[in-house]
């Protein structure tokens, strides 16, 4: 039986669905039955909905260790995609917390009962740092701990370091690295995380745009590049995930296109962006809000960094889908 963590969740909730198609006999763990509501919504999205009636749920948290215990009980590969996401600095210790103490209690639970192999979903936040004679990040570039890093990218570093410690300790492991993950547009309302809150904020009609550049991938690419990786011999390596590294403003444009709505027509430069997220966390602490940008969110938007994804290609010859493709034809269903 295959377990898999976040299965409530945009990646989560499309593994599930991909393992059930190729006829896995698949277990997910859940803290909410409202949350399971979310998993539902995709299968029927994708209008198979009797698949999701095979998933056997089992209440659990990766936190609570005694939950745990009954969640493995005869589990031989484990898919854990269960994270908290968040860029604000006052969920430092959550971020921490769960990233990183979840994921050690994961592989902690996979060592002792035996778990042939262990796919963790990373993120691209968690890859090295450029340095000054390279042109793209790739798996084997270096970590600087020197320079800064967001407290979500800590947290998935950190939780990284609990599977290679698994690994060092005899367990089978895969590590994935997806950039930006993009699910269909029409699934925006369902989750509150990643291309989700990209696409509200377009279809709400952001102004700007910023000539920042990144990786992206879709959710679908995700599930059946980890699903491969773990049916094959490859084992103890980490991959990184892109599609394709896009400019921001290609892709807000590719978006905006897809919701019929006006594209983003102011340039908002560096000095701008640093402005508005100050100004961002003055209001949001006067009145009591969500932050909408951060520090980080503001760095990540004009950082020009390049990702490579030759490692996957050359391992399974994977040829990723077409991001703004995607975007256009998946809008439509």
């Amino acid at each position: 039986m295959v377990l898999v963590t976040g299965g409530t969740g945009l990646v989560g909730a499309h593994l599930l669905l991909h393992l059930i198609e190729n006829g896995e006999n698949v277990r997910a763990i859940y803290r909410t039955e409202k949350n399971i509501q979310k998993a539902k919504s995709v299968f029927d999205f994708y209008k198979k909905t009797d698949l999701f009636e095979k998933i056997n749920w089992i209440e659990a948290d990766i936190l609570d260790i005694p939950s745990l215990e009954t969640a493995f009980i005869g589990i031989k590969q484990v898919y854990h995609s269960a994270a908290f996401i968040s860029f604000e600095p006052k969920d430092e210790e959550i971020l921490r917390k769960t990233n990183i103490e979840g994921t050690a209690n994961m592989v902690n639970f996979a060592i002792a009962k035996e778990v042939e192999k262990f796919c963790y979903i990373s993120s691209i936040a968690a890859l090295g740092d450029i340095a000054a004679h390279e042109t793209h990040i790739t798996e084997e570039t270096d970590w600087n701990p020197e320079k800064p890093h967001s407290d979500y990218a800590i947290s998935k570093y950190g939780a990284e370091m609990e599977v290679w410690r698994a690994h060092q300790e005899g367990l089978n492991v895969i590590i994935v690295n997806p950039g930006v993950i993009l699910g269909p547009p029409k699934m925006m309302n369902i989750f509150d995380e990643g291309s989700s809150e990209i696409y509200r904020k377009v279809s709400k009609g952001l102004p700007f745009f910023t000539l920042g550049s990144t990786g992206f991938i879709t959710v679908d690419d995700v599930a059946k590049t980890s699903y491969e990786l773990m049916r094959s011999d490859i084992k103890n390596e980490r991959f990184t995930l892109i599609s394709d590294n896009i400019i921001f403003k290609d892709l807000l444009n590719t978006v905006s296109d897809a919701l019929k709505v006006k594209r983003p027509h102011i340039h908002a430069t560096p000095f701008l962006m640093n402005f508005l997220w100050m100004a961002d966390g003055i209001f949001s602490t006067l009145f009591f809000r969500k932050r909408s940008i951060t520090k980080a969110t503001a760095k990540a938007s004009y950082s020009k960094n390049l990702y490579s994804n030759e490692k996957i290609k050359t391992a399974l010859g994977t040829v990723f889908t077409d991001i703004h493709k995607y975007i256009l034809e998946s809008s439509k269903l």
